[in-house]
């Protein structure tokens, strides 16, 4: 079954979330506020995909730490996201051996059936 990670409060995970009604996918929510990611979890994603693409520079968390300041190695940033599941950018989706990161719609519709 289809997982996707997020909190509830974010645009972009409340978008995935409506995409996926929508179109009547299946899917379990995992909030990172109620059940955080580990940092085994995390290294299995970037597995999938890249750091770049893991690692949320946009957000509130990652300017109120200074993290920019840190010039932060890529192990760093995924001991970072381990210890602050809000340096994830949103939403992450598993589905089979596939991830998405962030709210598209045309890799939802080419990667989700």
């Amino acid at each position: 079954m289809l997982k996707i990670y997020g909190i509830k409060n974010c645009d972009s995970v409340r978008k995935a979330r409506k995409y996926l009604k929508n179109n009547a996918i299946e899917h379990t929510f995992i909030d990172f506020r109620e059940t955080p990611v580990s940092l085994e979890e995390i290294q299995s994603w970037l597995r999938k995909t890249d750091i770049k693409t893991l690692f949320n520079t946009r957000g509130t968390t990652y300017r109120t730490l200074k993290l920019k300041e840190m010039n932060l190695s890529d192990e760093q940033k995924v001991t970072w996201m381990a210890k602050e599941n809000m340096l994830i950018k949103r939403p992450v989706i598993i589905y089979e051996n596939k991830i998405i990161v962030g709210y598209n719609e045309s890799q939802y519709s080419e990667n989700i059936h």
